[in-house]
């Protein structure tokens, strides 16, 4: 059995998930990286993907994040995420909504705020494309 660690995934709502964990896989901002007990520490940017949680008790959690940072320290690993939803409470015509929304956004919009819009849109595609390839497996 593998070496546990602290784990936190935390959103602005609330602890998504704690607990002690023995790998965690998660989609950094420069490619997916995987947590183990004793890990170097350092921090990164996160992108919208899926992070695979094994827990010490064997017990697997998938969970889609939006972005965020993840934080790796001695103490354990911390997993700040601008939004997180268990994948399988995860709602596809909510976000299908919002790429809608945010299409009409950057259609409406000149300069700096097409720019923000147009950033805004690729986040939620690039959410949506996580989400389908999580969940075609």
């Amino acid at each position: 059995m593998s070496e546990a660690f602290s784990f936190e995934l935390v959103s602005p709502e609330a602890l998504v998930l704690g607990g002690e964990a023995s790998e965690v896989v998660v989609p950094g901002s420069e490619g997916y990286f995987t947590v183990l007990a004793n890990h170097s520490p350092f921090m990164t940017t996160i992108k919208p993907g899926i992070v695979d949680v094994k827990m010490s008790d064997g017990e697997a959690k998938r969970i889609f994040v939006r972005g965020g940072f993840a934080d790796v320290s001695p103490a354990g690993f911390t997993l700040l995420a601008e939004q997180a939803t268990m994948l399988e409470d995860f709602n596809m015509e909510e976000l299908d909504e919002a790429i809608k929304a945010a299409r009409d956004d950057v259609a409406a919009s000149d300069g700096d705020k097409k720019s923000k819009a147009e950033a805004v849109l690729a986040q939620l595609e690039d959410s949506k494309s996580a989400v389908e390839m999580a969940t075609a497996h």
